[in-house]
């Protein structure tokens, strides 16, 4: 096979495996992010974005990814729903290619093959691919592969260090591109002179401090937003980190047997881990340890690109992993995307070794049955209601479904059900702020003002002056049509961020 074949191969199982997402819609943080963003409905936004927050400054106005931003006001332009998924087909297909390049780098044609394939197939993609928010995961996912490549294959300091400022852009999780280089250079990968490893980290201080003032000149406004995962809310750090790494368990399952995936995995489909006696940490324990196992075991018999892979993935993971810091979720299926690429790396290099016409078989039903999984998956994203059915079916002790089916019931002028979503949700897991809010709208539109009174009591022993919720919820609520549950929410709203 040639290579113009191989990749050709690669973007179209890519590409035919997600060909449903084109008969999607917006869901989830696609409408705020997309449908109801000013900066994307407008052209202008283009270039707005690089000086405005992701988020909307009446949602929190937090993170900065302002390429994916001018990417959405772009494809605005050109037309609706079905070409907004029709690029992230695109730019999946362009990720599965830059892997395979990788990997052919180091492996041989074979290997390439196996890495794009699998990658492009894989069913832990589902959420970024068919989300069109997902969008961040893609694009930062192809720019850290380019800088790895420009690095380690060209020794192209501009070029990577270029690669890898586009990455930052779209995602924070990019930031792991030097760290991979490194990685690289450590094995022996590639290893350029001092000289020249000395001008690398040059670049990467000067393309992290630019971005990082970038950032903090934006989003100094909304310093007083953080963003966490509700199962963290209140959680002392040890219990965080405890959990983070309870949750490995949850990420090998969906990076080696992605069979049951999830939209949701929030309390009380996952607990708060408190203990290290806990069965959850016992287990995310060995899955560590079987991972440290398995590096340490590739880097004994020196095989690189098993250990690159293997490293890669560690690496990747730990902006997400809970582990240094609290992130705004316990486990979240977009966020495997790149570290999914340290997987397939690691099964090209070790499909690579003889004798390796055993292996076709396996790795040609593994690559089937992903693509068989992938392509059932994709529906579920085809709108909000199909997302909450997901929720709801998939994860049934979590509260996000009947809090999800508030807004669901609020949108459908019924807001008695609404409010009775609101205290099933509480019911479940009473330490989330937003069901409050959102239950307080739905208890105004009913006429139940004493119950609105209630629910914001229960908000405000969360939140003391918690200013931000209402606003926020205010702005929802009337764009909703619900305007006299939107004025009576900020006439109690108190004075704070």
């Amino acid at each position: 096979m040639g290579t113009k074949q191989l990749y050709a191969v690669v973007a179209g199982c890519a590409i035919v495996v997600y060909l449903g997402a084109l008969w999607n819609q917006f869901a989830m943080d696609d409408v705020a992010i997309i449908v109801t963003n000013p900066l994307v409905a407008e052209p202008a936004g283009v270039w707005r974005a690089f000086g405005a927050p992701y988020w909307p400054p009446d949602l929190g106005g937090h993170l900065y990814r302002p390429l994916i931003i001018a990417a959405f006001a772009l494809d605005r332009m050109l037309d609706g729903a079905v070409w907004f998924h029709a690029a992230n087909l695109l730019w999946h297909g362009a990720a599965a290619v830059a892997v395979a390049v990788l990997a052919r780098r180091w492996a041989d044609t074979t290997g390439g093959l196996v890495a794009g394939v699998l990658f492009a197939v894989h069913p832990v993609h589902v959420e970024a691919v068919a989300n069109v928010v997902g969008r961040a995961e893609l694009l930062a996912g192809v720019f850290v592969v380019l800088s790895v490549y420009a690095a380690l294959a060209r020794e192209a300091i501009g070029w990577s260090a270029a690669a890898w400022a586009l990455g930052l852009l779209c995602k924070e999780n990019a930031a792991v591109a030097p760290a991979l280089i490194a990685w690289a250079w450590v094995l022996g990968l590639a290893r350029p002179s001092r000289g020249r490893m000395g001008l690398f980290v040059a670049s990467w201080v000067l393309v992290g401090g630019v971005y990082a003032v970038a950032r903090a000149i934006v989003l100094h406004p909304f310093a007083g937003f953080q963003s966490i995962g509700a199962m963290f809310l209140g959680a002392s750090p040890w219990a965080v980190r405890l959990t983070g790494v309870s949750a490995l368990a949850d990420v090998a399952r969906l990076l080696v047997f992605p069979l049951t995936l999830r939209v949701d995995y929030s309390p009380n489909e996952r607990s708060l881990v408190t203990s290290p006696l806990d069965p959850g940490f016992v287990v995310g324990m060995l899955c560590a340890l079987l991972w440290s196992a398995l590096l340490a075991l590739a880097w004994k018999r020196d095989r690189k690109l098993e250990a690159f892979g293997l490293g890669w993935i560690g690496v990747a993971l730990l902006p997400v992993a809970n582990v240094l810091y609290p992130a705004g979720f316990y486990v979240a299926e977009r966020t495997l995307y790149l570290p999914s690429a340290g997987l397939v790396l690691a099964a090209a290099g070790w499909v690579a070794r003889p004798p390796r016409e055993r292996l076709w078989p396996v790795v040609a039903a593994l690559a089937v049955l992903a693509g068989i999984r992938t392509a059932l998956r994709v529906p579920v994203w085809r709108d909000d209601a199909s997302v909450t059915l997901s929720i709801i079916t998939d994860s049934p002790r979590s509260y996000v479904g009947p809090k999800r089916m508030i807004g669901y019931y609020l949108d459908q002028h019924t807001p008695a059900r609404a409010l009775a979503a609101a205290r099933i949700a509480a019911a479940t897991y009473g330490r989330d702020p937003t069901i409050y809010a959102t239950g307080a709208v739905a208890a105004f539109a009913a006429g139940e003002s004493r119950v609105a009174d209630s629910l914001l009591a229960a908000l405000e022993q969360l939140c003391h002056r918690c200013g931000g919720y209402y606003r926020r919820e205010a702005t929802v609520a009337r764009a909703h049509g619900y305007a006299a549950a939107a004025d009576s929410l900020l006439a109690r709203s108190p004075a704070g961020p």
